[in-house]
């Protein structure tokens, strides 16, 4: 799958379709750019983690985690799950996954 290629001749719909795109890309890769919210993410990457088990991962007080956790679930990233007084939290779908390996392929693997 290659990128897209612009032309002069594109249909005011396709272009339109492109902006819709690049505008839910932008607000995903803000989302992420947070070292926060992205070490959330690597955490939840093994699987679903209550905050408190976020706080003590993180070494971060409450109020840090559930404001990352906040803009997180806003942008339809993470899903919480109550359970009695704790919440739970797990990725929303794969693509934080997705985007994460290639993150690690780039800046954290030894092999780089």
């Amino acid at each position: 799958m290659g990128l897209p290629q612009f032309s002069a001749d594109m249909a005011p719909e396709e272009l339109d379709n492109m902006v819709d795109n690049a505008t839910t890309a932008s607000n995903f890769l803000k989302a992420i750019s947070h070292e926060g919210r992205l070490m959330i993410l690597c955490h939840l990457v093994t699987g679903e983690k209550s905050v408190t088990e976020l706080e003590d991962l993180l070494a971060a007080r409450q109020a840090a985690v559930s404001q990352q956790l906040s803009r997180l679930r806003l942008e339809g990233l993470v899903v919480p799950r109550r359970d009695g007084k704790a919440i739970y939290y797990r990725l929303a779908d794969d693509r934080p996954r997705r985007i994460l390996e290639v993150v690690y392929e780039l800046f954290c693997n030894d092999a780089n």
